[in-house]
């Protein structure tokens, strides 16, 4: 079992109480955060400006409770409500499959043999129907309970009975959607908790590596505590690739789960095409609605495999990919039709699919393998996370060569990493 520090002295109280309060960052210790980090109010340095013909952005999930944990996805919504399967001359707004593969060079085939699981809170009564509309507007194969490509349970595993719905759906259809984009020949596991409390999220990520999932994304999380360090075993499976979305909110303190040394934590880039040799550029992603999780845990240590300098715990995050709501991804369900999906919501089910198509979920017993082989990434140089806290322009939530907060060690080129 992984030493974890304490709170209640040193590191892990002032740098809660400090970021918390959104006081100066001046007053953490240096060996948290960079001596000279300020403060601003969230928003003064907006994102590119939104796509045309598309509503504001919002969350799909709302403010979690104490105790429970909140969904990363963001939605910008069609207003024509547009829906059903779409031709090939008049796709929906937001990136397709195709895209995805272009920008991170993933080849068209692969992950056979692979079951990807997305971990959501209740139930999505449609979720299988609005994937197929999905998978069919891009020509993906069928993947439908009766082909045995998907299944659908509930947290002990059963087929039923599934719990309420709790207003997860855009979140599941985005989960679907980028394991789907990534690797269309994984099979898909959607396990369904009973409730947002951790204690069912454990259960879930149990029952997922139980019935043989190989990799399990989750795109949920709150903000690191002593109190959800009891649920750390739930996201250790030998054999298993545990991919956690960083969160949303910028630079400040790391969302648990995403900050457990066992687990592939995914953060945010604003993708778009530019006239360079790889066609494609990315910074870090921080828009108006929010920007990509990134923070040095006071109670996780820092994994030997982690070398930052100026984090003495572990750093969030390891990869990243594709959460920008102004360059977000195309999605569909059945209450909203197609929309644009984004947050590391729509990252870390996409690393996991990427894992499941390279084949290898033996090399993920945590994040070490990328670390080893960062070769085979995207180096993603500018752009900050900031929000409200500032780290000074470290890398902590800085976009610079190599490691940084925001996007770990850059975005998936090619499968070499995975």
């Amino acid at each position: 079992m992984r030493r974890l520090l304490r709170v209640g002295t040193g590191l892990g109280a002032i740098l809660a109480a400090t970021l918390a309060t959104a006081v100066p960052a001046t007053a953490t210790p240096a060996s948290a955060t960079p001596a000279t980090a300020t403060t601003r109010m969230a928003g003064a340095a907006p994102g590119p400006q939104a796509s045309a013909g598309l509503s504001a952005v919002h969350d799909v999930c709302p403010t979690a409770a104490p105790g429970h944990a909140r969904c990363y996805a963001q939605i910008r919504t069609d207003p024509g409500g547009v829906r059903g399967v779409r031709s090939a001359d008049a796709l929906p707004a937001g990136y397709g499959p195709a895209d995805l593969r272009a920008a991170y060079d993933l080849p068209d085939t692969g992950g056979a043999g692979q079951t990807v699981a997305v971990v959501d809170a209740g139930d999505d009564a449609t979720a299988e129907a609005d994937l197929a509309v999905y998978r069919t507007t891009y020509g993906l194969p069928a993947c439908t309970t009766a082909n045995g490509c998907f299944s659908k349970v509930n947290q002990d595993g059963a087929a039923g009975p599934l719990p309420e719905d709790m207003g997860w759906e855009g979140e599941t259809a985005l989960d679907l959607a980028m394991v789907s984009a990534a690797c269309p020949q994984c099979h898909i596991l959607l396990v369904e908790s009973d409730d947002t409390e951790f204690a069912d999220f454990a259960a879930a990520e149990n029952t997922a590596a139980r019935l043989g999932a190989t990799e399990i994304s989750n795109s949920y999380g709150d903000t690191e505590s002593g109190s959800l360090v009891k649920y750390a075993s739930a996201y250790s499976h030998p054999g298993v690739a545990i991919t956690v979305a960083s969160g949303d909110s910028g630079y400040g303190l790391p969302s648990f789960p995403a900050d457990l040394d066992s687990v592939v934590s995914v953060g945010g880039t604003t993708l778009k095409r530019a006239d360079n040799a790889r066609g494609w550029n990315e910074t870090v992603w921080n828009s108006q609605k929010g920007g990509a999780g990134s923070g040095c845990s006071a109670w996780v240590d820092k994994p030997a495999w982690q070398h930052d300098a100026n984090c003495p715990g572990r750093m969030v995050a390891d990869v990243a990919a594709v959460a920008d709501p102004d360059t977000g991804v195309a999605i569909y369900d059945s209450l909203d039709g197609w929309s644009v999906g984004s947050g590391t919501s729509a990252s870390a089910p996409l690393v996991a699919g990427i894992i499941g198509l390279a084949g290898h979920p033996e090399h993920f017993p945590d994040a070490s393998y990328l670390y080893a082989h960062s070769a085979g990434l995207n180096d993603v140089v500018g752009g900050s996370n900031v929000l409200v806290t500032d780290c000074g322009g470290d890398y902590q939530c800085t976009g610079q060569p190599g490691y940084d907060g925001p996007t770990g060690l850059g975005t998936p080129a090619g499968l070499s990493a995975f």
